[in-house]
């Protein structure tokens, strides 16, 4: 980070974000960046006084909220499940997880999933559960979304509501404010009573991803 221009994996870093990010914000133009060649590139101290300008706003900066489901979820990472248990269910969507370019280790990350579960129950209500996990092997966050057919009754909600629908998210390790970012972003979106009937009632993968592509506007 000494040099005075940039690249993309420098900026990810540096914010602690996806590169991903970082490009959507740069094709946007709501970063400073330019382009050499086909590159791009971005000075450090226009980058410094960005982050600055937004930190020291009263208002927080839409950038740092903008998830965006088409970067981070394809229809085959959505599965339809028929399993009563969580362990089934978590094991079944790791393992379709597993099969995305960005997991690099289809083990480790079966087994932190389940894991972080015995640690605490990631049911969140409203038959909702959003297991994720951060982990040095992945390289970049990616999401698998499961559709129960079934309750799932053993994942302890606080409002003891059985989950029927699941969001697992895998982040690289450096990934933590996206991490954060789409963590509630799904919270915040499944809040909405239809949008869950409606993802309830789908009945192909291409149903529920072009149901929760047309939510991703902040």
């Amino acid at each position: 980070m000494d040099d005075d221009i940039l690249t993309i994996e420098e900026v990810a870093r540096y914010l602690r974000v996806s590169e991903r990010t970082v490009y959507d914000w740069a094709q946007k133009g709501e970063i400073p960046s330019g382009k050499i060649g086909t590159v791009w590139r971005f000075k450090k101290s226009e980058i410094e006084r960005w982050v600055n300008e937004r930190l020291s706003s009263n208002r927080p900066a839409s950038v740092f909220s903008v998830v965006q489901i088409q970067n981070i979820l394809s229809p085959d990472r959505i599965l339809f499940l028929n399993h009563a248990k969580k362990r089934d269910v978590l094991v079944a969507m790791a393992e379709n997880l597993a099969g995305a370019p960005q997991i690099k280790t289809r083990q480790e990350l079966i087994a932190e999933i389940l894991r972080r579960e015995e640690l605490m129950s990631t049911a969140i209500g409203r038959g909702i559960a959003i297991p994720h996990v951060r982990l040095s092997s992945v390289t970049d966050l990616v999401v698998s979304v499961g559709v129960s057919q079934c309750d799932i009754i053993d994942f302890q909600s606080l409002d003891d509501v059985p989950v029927r629908l699941l969001f697992m998210i895998a982040a690289a390790y450096n990934q933590h404010a996206y991490y954060l970012q789409t963590l509630s972003f799904f919270s915040s979106k499944l809040k909405n009573n239809e949008l869950r009937s409606s993802l309830l009632a789908a009945k192909t993968p291409t149903e529920v991803y072009t149901l929760l592509v047309s939510q991703d506007e902040p």
